[in-house]
């Protein structure tokens, strides 16, 4: 019989193997599965991508025998219980004869939600819930937000410095902060959906805002809103081997531009400038994560990060909370989650 800290530690190996489909597998969640016996892990899965098949078919597949009696089977995410890209997991699990199941969080999609762990009990399989669900849960934070409102999972992003600068002077070279910091950065766009800056940014810096240096990432789309839609047609974006995936927006306000990309399965975008475009997504509140990397420098820029309106007052200032520090190289990299006043929203 698993002790506490041996489901945790199972658990932690379900995590693992998840992590391994960050990035890969939107508009579906990423979930890892392992199947233990005699406290020893017989088999491992992970979810790779939409249409394939999910963790825990994964896992019991590459056992390519049937489970010892005793076997069982963590999984960080609720099993489904629905027809979809794929078969129902539950289902699939009941025939193979495990007869217990470790789950870490409940699936928050409201068509299915419990439905899964319900069908399992049903069958008569022994069912735990709860195992690491904080880290079960923060694991598909982008999904979460998206199966439930529709809305994607806003990250700003943004290297600055001292001064909450963008720029430097305009005779040095455009970048602030530290090739450990940027590579840092790509590890994040690695992450998402959809990369949104605004027109300015295009014009100025001529970004490529591609993943670059992580072999198998899928590349994000590319998101610019411009109000007159006048863009220099030999920037990167329209003219690189992934144009394809180059959207320009016009005359759209974000809110119903952040609704329209959910509409086709868009469930996260990283915001990465600029300061106007950071600016109005912190003011009308579109933001749901911060990843801010500070180099030491002040710069006396031109560029303001989160240049818009602002705050009435400190009262109703954004508050960050769950902060994280890291120092990378000599920059630092502050990842928070902006709380809003509800009085205000």
């Amino acid at each position: 019989m698993a002790t506490p800290n041996h489901n945790e530690r199972f658990m932690r190996a379900a995590l693992a193997e998840a992590r391994k489909g960050v990035g890969l597998t939107s508009p579906n969640p990423a979930v890892g599965a392992v199947l233990i016996s005699k406290n020893k892990i017989l088999a491992r899965g992970h979810h790779r991508g939409a249409g394939l098949p999910h963790a825990e078919i994964e896992c019991l597949t590459r056992l390519s025998r049937k489970p010892p009696k005793d076997a069982a089977l963590y999984v960080t995410l609720e099993p489904c219980c629905t027809v979809g890209r794929t078969g129902p997991c539950t289902d699939a699990i009941i025939e193979s004869g495990v007869r217990k199941v470790i789950i870490g969080a409940i699936d928050p999609n409201p068509k299915h939600s419990g439905r899964g762990i319900e069908r399992l009990r049903k069958a008569g399989l022994d069912v735990q819930v709860g195992v690491l669900s904080a880290e079960c849960i923060v694991l598909n934070e982008s999904y979460n937000k998206w199966i439930r409102s529709g809305i994607p999972f806003v990250i700003a992003k943004c290297g600055m410095s001292l001064d909450g600068r963008l720029t430097a002077p305009p005779s040095e070279s455009q970048w602030l902060t530290s090739p450990s910091s940027r590579r840092d950065a790509h590890r994040l766009r690695a992450t998402v959906d959809a990369v949104l800056v605004g027109a300015e940014t295009i014009r100025a810096d001529n970004p490529r805002l591609t993943v670059r240096g992580k072999p198998g990432a899928k590349q994000p789309r590319r998101i610019v809103v411009s109000r007159s839609g006048k863009l220099p047609r030999t920037a990167r974006i329209f003219t690189d081997r992934f144009a394809k995936f180059t959207t320009v927006y016009r005359d759209i306000g974000l809110r119903d531009l952040l609704r329209k990309l959910g509409a086709n399965e868009i469930t996260s975008v990283l915001i990465e400038g600029g300061g106007n475009v950071l600016g109005q997504a912190l003011d009308e509140r579109l933001i749901d994560k911060v990843q801010i990397y500070l180099a030491p420098m002040f710069t006396g820029g031109s560029t303001v990060a989160f240049a818009d309106a602002g705050a009435d007052s400190t009262q109703s200032a954004a508050r960050i909370t769950g902060i994280r520090y890291e120092r990378i190289g000599n920059d630092v990299c502050i990842v928070g989650y902006p709380t809003y006043e509800s009085s205000n929203s």
